[in-house]
């Protein structure tokens, strides 16, 4: 029996912001999840940092809360952020009545708008459609879900938080109609796990049903599929969005050397339907090919799918294929012992990633609340780290300019000792992968960490195999490194066929033309010089 004051149930980026804020009062707390961190939405979506533009319309509550956190991320974030800006483009087959609403929409949630004109725009971004008419600046910006989450884990465990991953919730402990303790199962070797605590926060996104009927109480969790294309180049330099209501495929986010396109909407039975469709992606390009033309020809390396949980109380409303976008992207706070009659459980729902810092403040004063702590909320003010300037002169002394502060976002203060293992062996600063720059001190060191069990969650915490190759050179490289640290056992092929078979996930929507022709490459790769069995399933 382990005791914690507060057990976090959820991953993403708002319990891994609840963990933070929690651990920064003084109050213990743990946090379980069922894979790992950022593995599910908080890493399956756009990477857009909202200005709120999009909501000034429908959602005004909204809006009103991304601008407010994007202002404070950026401050407190900024190695995960890249600050691009945005534009909202109006083409000529766009209502000009609604561009009128969004203005004023924008001025009521105190959105800074600015228009550009044509001609400065198009010398900005020459790929635009001719057939843009209107063009306005907004403050949205593109963020790496997996560097934010991961800050945020390493900034609460410097305050004494603590957080499991690979386990799954099997139940929770009830004494009458209070909610005790949590029971836990280990994925990695079965082991059964029992933790008491005074709270359960209930944050596991588009599984949050599930958790809340562990408590005997029903909570309503629309799972929203979206689905997205990731190119291999940068498109734009900032992120470009399709001034008209929100539909599908009007969003380009760039990230460094990509661009992702979305996104569908497709309300699915269960989170676990997150694999994107072939004409999903064909509708994405078509539609995209109003903003960009001649779309097809730019090379895509893959799709993927996230499902949103969205949130709302009113059940008697039938579900409907566009239902999706109708439900409000602001969140709510659900107190079970008001609501249910069910003490020592709270749940939170909906929003997004923008605003999972002032979704994780809400919970925490909610629980500090309950726990009699008056600590305030200092999250919107403390950076979530600092690495020192000798830290980048080391970097860039060390490694290539770019690959030296890729490593530095990364990985924040864990940097130094990378930057040390190279500077001791020069031969661990060679780029394993290419792609992202990832070197292999870098792989080394995260390998090495408690919390890596496979492939996948060194990709993760790296970007490995999320370049160009997809996986196809690097893999084989990275493997050794893991299985030497870990000093597992289990057959090299398991591994190999899951990493590659979760990367031919996305592929093979897209195949055809350039991404074809490396997916034979990479089979020639696995299949005959390394004869992995050539099994690519779902």
């Amino acid at each position: 029996m382990i005791d914690y004051e507060v057990v976090i149930v959820g991953g993403g980026a708002t319990g891994v912001g609840i963990l933070r804020d929690l651990s920064m009062r003084g109050i213990t707390a743990l946090l379980l999840e069922q894979g790992d961190l950022a593995h599910g939405t908080s890493s399956r979506f756009h990477g857009l940092l909202h200005s709120g533009a999009r909501y000034a319309v429908k959602d005004p509550i909204s809006a009103s809360e991304c601008i407010e956190e994007n202002l404070i991320l950026k401050k407190i974030a900024a190695p995960c952020i890249s600050d691009t800006g945005g534009w909202f483009v109006q083409t000529v087959e766009d209502d000009s009545s609604f561009v009128e609403q969004w203005i004023k929409g924008c001025a009521q949630a105190q959105i800074p708008i600015h228009e550009v004109p044509l001609s400065e725009a198009y010398e900005k971004e020459p790929l635009l459609s001719k057939e843009i008419v209107r063009v306005f600046e907004v403050p949205d910006a593109a963020v790496d879900g997996f560097k934010l989450v991961w800050a945020n884990a390493k900034s609460a465990k410097r305050y004494g938080g603590h957080y499991k991953t690979y386990h799954q919730v099997e139940n929770l402990q009830l004494e009458g109609r209070k909610v005790t303790g949590v029971i836990a199962r280990n994925l990695l070797n079965g082991e059964m796990l029992t933790i008491s605590c005074k709270i359960v926060v209930n944050a596991a996104g588009a599984w949050a049903s599930k958790i809340a009927a562990f408590a005997g109480v029903s909570l309503e969790v629309i799972c929203d599929k979206g689905t997205l294309l990731a190119f291999n180049q940068r498109l734009f330099q900032r992120v470009i969005n399709r001034l008209h209501t929100p539909g599908d495929g009007d969003i380009f986010v760039p990230h460094e050397t990509i661009t992702i396109l979305g996104t569908t909407s497709e309300i699915v039975d269960s989170p676990r339907e997150n694999s994107p469709l072939k004409e999903e992606a064909r509708k994405l390009l078509a539609i995209g090919e109003e903003v960009l033309p001649e779309l097809e020809k730019y090379r895509v390396i893959r799709a993927f799918a996230g499902v949103r949980p969205l949130h709302r109380e009113d059940s008697d409303v039938p579900g409907a294929a566009e239902e999706g976008r109708e439900v409000s992207r602001t969140f709510a706070l659900l107190d079970h012992e008001l609501r249910d009659g069910v003490r020592g459980i709270v749940s939170i729902v909906g929003g997004k990633f923008t605003t999972y810092r002032l979704m994780a403040e809400k919970v925490t004063d909610w629980v500090s609340d309950k726990l009699g702590n008056a600590t305030p909320c200092r999250t919107a003010e403390e950076c979530l780290s600092e690495v020192p300037n000798t830290v980048h002169e080391k970097a860039r002394r060390l490694l290539p300019c770019a690959a030296a502060e890729k490593m530095i976002d990364r990985l924040g203060e864990d940097a130094d000792s990378v930057l040390a293992e190279i500077e001791r062996n020069p031969g661990k600063g060679k780029m394993l992968c290419e792609c992202e720059m990832v070197s292999v001190a870098e792989v080394e060191k995260i390998a090495s960490d408690q919390d890596t069990h496979h492939l996948a969650d060194i990709r993760r915490k790296t970007r490995l195999g999320m370049g160009t190759c997809q996986g196809a050179f690097c893999t084989y490289r990275a493997l050794p490194l893991l299985w030497k640290d870990k000093g597992r056992y289990d057959p090299i092929e398991k591994e190999l066929t899951l990493f590659i078979n979760q990367r031919w996930k996305g592929i093979h929507r897209v195949l055809w033309g350039q991404q074809l022709r490396e997916t034979e490459l990479t089979r020639a790769i696995y299949a005959s010089i390394l004869q992995l069995n050539d099994n690519r399933g779902e």
